[in-house]
């Protein structure tokens, strides 16, 4: 199920990553920014869990464990901003920037009002649900179910 968005050539992304160039620059800035943070935030924390894995493998003086974590977290860096910058990943996250311009989002008022909504409803059900709890527990325990 592939779809071509304005004519996007249809470049694998292992050609992709050996380019420099930035894909329509001036589209879709902020999504393509974000998207490309988390990709680095989700690079970086496997990088780190990685990393402490594996100093418990080599000795304490030896570098081999940064080494092996910092060129992942390299070569994961590099991946993440080629990928937002590939033609048909870019398109996409041009025309979700796109579709976010489009919505209309609620004013301030209208979102505490929300929020307060919410926040009393879960409230509402996590003092229903403790309560059906205690009288489960108390039935249980009258019949002798349970000690």
């Amino acid at each position: 199920m592939s779809q071509d968005f304005g004519g996007t050539r249809n470049v694998p992304l292992t050609s992709e990553l050996f380019h420099t160039s930035v894909y329509k620059p001036n589209q879709g800035r902020i999504v393509r920014q974000v998207t490309c943070l988390a990709i680095w935030v989700i690079v970086a924390l496997g990088c780190w869990s990685l990393y402490a894995t594996l100093r418990g493998y080599f000795p304490s003086t030896s570098y081999a464990a940064s080494a092996i974590a910092g060129a992942l977290a390299a070569i994961g860096g590099w991946i993440g901003y080629r990928l937002v910058n590939w033609p048909q990943f870019a398109d996409f996250l041009i025309a979700v920037e796109a579709e976010m311009n489009k919505v209309t989002w609620p004013s301030k008022d209208e979102l505490i009002r929300a929020s307060i909504v919410v926040i009393f409803t879960i409230f509402f059900l996590a003092i229903a649900l403790f309560s059906f709890d205690v009288i489960w527990q108390f039935i249980f325990n009258f019949i002798g179910v349970t000690s």
